[in-house]
């Protein structure tokens, strides 16, 4: 394969690793949107089932992160899943919409930064952010 190709070709494993990293958080914000729905119309046990799969999501987040290529950035995003995580636990248990709303504002402005990255028409900074850590 020429020079053009494997560049290309990186290209398109990077962006797919990051619209990947990007349904993750979409679908956390979406299990937590139901979770608050449900908590709502007094369904604490959905609730908890819809809580439990954004920490599922969140915990795989976690589990992706490389450090050996990033590993202050691993690092940070991992205190960070790990705050979300018990965040979650605490809304579950308080029956918190206030703390479901503030792990969706961290998850969202996550992946606002991963849709940022995954437009970016440079590889070599797709690649470099797509690394953030994050594991194939």
């Amino acid at each position: 394969m020429d020079v053009v190709g494997k560049y290309k070709e990186q290209a398109i494993t990077t962006q797919q690793r990051g619209r990947l990293i990007v349904m993750l958080y979409e679908g956390a914000v979406r299990f937590l949107e139901t979770a608050k729905l449900k908590l709502g119309e007094g369904n604490y046990a959905l609730k908890g089932v819809y809580i439990g799969k954004a920490q599922d999501i969140v915990t795989e987040l976690s589990n992706s992160l490389n450090p050996d290529a990033a590993p202050d950035m691993a690092q940070d995003l991992r205190s960070l899943y790990s705050f979300i995580y018990r965040r979650l636990n605490e809304a579950n248990i308080e029956r918190s919409v206030t703390k479901i709303d503030e792990c969706i504002g961290i998850l969202n402005e996550l992946k606002g930064a991963w849709e940022e990255v995954c437009a970016s028409p440079e590889p070599a900074a797709t690649d470099q952010a797509g690394a953030g850590g994050f594991q194939a």
